[in-house]
């Protein structure tokens, strides 16, 4: 059964621009870039089940995931819209062009590929852990505690965008770890659906990246025949390293799918 899904609305005019996060994230994480995004075009941007303020319940496969976006989609009355996801998101957002191509006007992947990938977040579910079992009073503490786990602060200033403020007047984390934890398998896995999306694609990778490696190419084309391919210089986090790049990246490919219509 879908969930129903948090997120916000710019509003505006035409098939709007949904913009999906990665494993620990949320839509708030798009806020600089829908401030400008905005101005051109109606944007959602989507807390994912068991991520941000949405619901937490069991299941992370990505028909799952899926087909809690198209249920937002049913229930806002969008027949198509432009899809947009990075790491995670983009798994989803790869799975709805294959469950249901005609709801996608254009297809935007950040930093990943149709694959299966190893397990890697073992440090980072350790420090989410240790931040919920050491009730934190502020941030500082936060990140200390995360910092038993997690050396790098980019990426503990990342995983603190989760924290909020519990009614105690400490810290919480507002993820599913739970259920999070229980479908990490799945969020390693291959994208839902069958075939090839044939509409306009574009994938953005960080050249400091291995999720887009070259040698992940021929699968990525096998599945987005029709995809434009462009390298950034920066990690994984692409859209908040190099914000600049990204966003004209963006704007560039859906100007030249808007002129086409």
């Amino acid at each position: 059964m879908a969930v129903s899904l948090h997120y916000t609305d710019t509003g505006g005019e035409g098939a709007p621009l949904v913009v999906l996060h990665g494993l620990l994230g949320s839509a708030d994480n798009w806020r600089s870039h829908i401030k400008q995004w905005r101005e051109r075009f109606r944007v959602l941007a989507v807390d994912l089940r068991n991520h941000g303020r949405s619901p937490h319940v069991d299941g992370m496969t990505y028909t799952a995931m899926a087909e809690d976006v198209m249920a937002l989609l049913d229930r806002l009355g969008i027949e198509r819209a432009h899809l947009l996801g990075h790491s995670m998101g983009g798994k989803v957002v790869m799975s709805v062009a294959r469950l249901a191509p005609q709801r996608v006007v254009s297809l935007l992947v950040a930093d990943i590929a149709p694959c299966a990938y190893g397990h890697d977040h073992a440090s980072i579910l350790a420090g989410l852990r240790r931040v919920q079992s050491g009730m934190p009073g502020n941030r500082n503490e936060a990140d200390a505690l995360l910092a038993e786990h997690v050396e790098e602060p980019a990426i503990r200033m990342f995983l603190a965008t989760n924290l909020v403020r519990n009614d105690a007047g400490g810290l919480s984390l507002r993820v599913g770890l739970d259920e999070i934890e229980a479908g990490y398998g799945a969020i390693m896995a291959e994208p839902a659906g069958q075939g090839a999306f044939n509409g306009p694609t574009l994938v953005l990778r960080g050249t400091r990246s291995q999720y887009v490696a070259d040698e992940r190419l021929p699968a990525l084309y096998t599945i987005l025949p029709e995809a434009e391919l462009v390298s950034l210089d920066a990690g994984h986090w692409l859209h908040a390293e190099c914000p600049d790049a990204f966003q004209a990246s963006v704007n560039d490919f859906l100007a030249r799918i808007l002129g086409k219509r």
